[in-house]
Order: C-alpha cells, then sequence, then structure tokens
C-alpha cells in the first residue's frame, strides 16, 4: 500500500509515518499544505490512500479537491470530531483522532484493505463534510439521558453532569447532585452527542463539563489535573497528548 500524508504539523506528521511504515505502508511523500499538496499531486500519480488532516496552514484540505482530480481513498486526521464524525460514518469513509491511536489506525488500514476488491475509492462527499465544518451552528447535541434506576427511568439534564466516565466497561455520568447514573452508550457515542463548547473529552477515560472545573494543578509527565466541583472518586487527568487542545477548549 503506497500512501500520502497532507499535515502541517511536522511533529505529527512524523509520528504518523514512523506508525505506517511499521505497519508496512510505503510513505511516498508528507505534504505540509494546499499549495504544496495540489503541486505534487499535479505532477505524480495518485497513492492508494491520503491521509489527510482538514485543516493546513493555508486553508482547508478541501480546496485541494477543487484543483486536482484524485482517486484516492481517504482516511482523515483530524481533531474536528465535534462536528465531522456524523458525515464522515454516513459517507463510508474513516477517520482517526488525533492524537492517533495504534490500535485505531490498524483498524482503519484493515477496513480499507478489505473495502478494496479493485483499487475502488472510498466514497466520498466532501461538501456535506465541508457543510458541517464550516456552519457548526447546524448540529444539535443531546440535551438529557434516559437511563433505568430499578424499575423507574430517570432523566438526566446535560447541564447537570459534571463528567462522564468509563469503568469496569460501563459509562457513568456523575452529576452535581453526586450521584452516578450507568448510561447505555460508549464514550465514543458520545462524543458525537455531547456540545463540544461544554464538555471535552480530556482522555479516554473521563469527558468533562466547563461548568464543573474547579481548578487545574500542574501534572506529572507534562499532564495536567482537574479539579471538579464534586467528583471526587478519582484523579481526572488531561492525557500529555491532549493538553494544548484542552487550553485552546478553556479559553
Amino acid at each position: 500500500m503506497k500512501a500520502i500524508i497532507v499535515e502541517d504539523e511536522a511533529p505529527a506528521a512524523r509520528r504518523l509515518q514512523r506508525m505506517l511504515e511499521s505497519s508496512d505502508v510505503t510513505v511516498l511523500s508528507c505534504l505540509a499544505s494546499v499549495k504544496e499538496a495540489v503541486q505534487y499531486f499535479s505532477e505524480h500519480e495518485a497513492p492508494d490512500v491520503i491521509f489527510l488532516d482538514i485543516q493546513l496552514s493555508d486553508g482547508l484540505s478541501f480546496e485541494i479537491f477543487d484543483q486536482v482530480d484524485l482517486p484516492s481513498a481517504i482516511i482523515f486526521t483530524t481533531a474536528y470530531d465535534e462536528y465531522a464524525l456524523q458525515a464522515f460514518k454516513l459517507n463510508s469513509i474513516d477517520y482517526l483522532l488525533k492524537p492517533i491511536d495504534v490500535e485505531e489506525l490498524e483498524q482503519a488500514l484493515h477496513k480499507y484493505r478489505n473495502f478494496k476488491p479493485e483499487a475502488q475509492p472510498l466514497p466520498v462527499d466532501l461538501e456535506d463534510i465541508k457543510r458541517l465544518l464550516v456552519h457548526p451552528e447546524d448540529r444539535t447535541y443531546k440535551k438529557r439521558f434516559v437511563t433505568r434506576v430499578g424499575q423507574h427511568l430517570k432523566l438526566i439534564p446535560v447541564n447537570e453532569i459534571e463528567c462522564l466516565y468509563s469503568e469496569n466497561k460501563g459509562t457513568y455520568a456523575f452529576t452535581n447532585e453526586g450521584r452516578n447514573y450507568l448510561l447505555d452508550r460508549s464514550l465514543d457515542q458520545l462524543q458525537e452527542e455531547l456540545d463540544p463548547e461544554k464538555f471535552f473529552r480530556v482522555s479516554r477515560k473521563f469527558f468533562i463539563n466547563i461548568d464543573a472545573v474547579a481548578d487545574i494543578l500542574s501534572y506529572t509527565n507534562s499532564r495536567l489535573e482537574v479539579k471538579l466541583h464534586h467528583f471526587k472518586e478519582g484523579e481526572v487527568i488531561v492525557s500529555r497528548e491532549r493538553v494544548r487542545d484542552f487550553k485552546d477548549w478553556l479559553s
């Protein structure tokens, strides 16, 4: 399999290249801008697959396809999960959320290899994805969850949730009343349902509500610890790879 990486953050591009090459993928080139990508694809044969960041230094990467015709499959590498996951899934293409996880990369490669009987590209409706990126106000988010408590159904307003976390293969909502409720969905599913202005996934285990943040402390290995108003059942740690995005989210 031959691949091109389009990514304007050099450390992220180098890391993805190492990961791909360890999976027997030949990386032909790493391109850092719309302009550079257009020039390369105009002069070279299209690769099997393009690992495409959405926001590049000189614009959205969709502009590449306005200038060159590419039959390659596309696997997005994106931090825009709050806007784009629904469109990615509807269009049967794959996506990798930054920071890219080795296991998720392997799953994306496996999906591509299984999909490709005759080197057919994955179907992509770029205009649909672009619409969701440019007009995020069109998205609607969960306002409440319903869970079972004994023989009763309990309504949990989203704005009363301090954090959501996974534990022992279950997903729990912790409210500002100090109560835990088991939900019937995974954190990955919640990623599509929660308003990204209110909730941030600080690690693979935790989402936190910005209104619940009481204090933020430095932690080991360049990480951060978040203290919430009522949640005392464990440490809430911002993983090192997400610290920068977390700081941007706070502001």
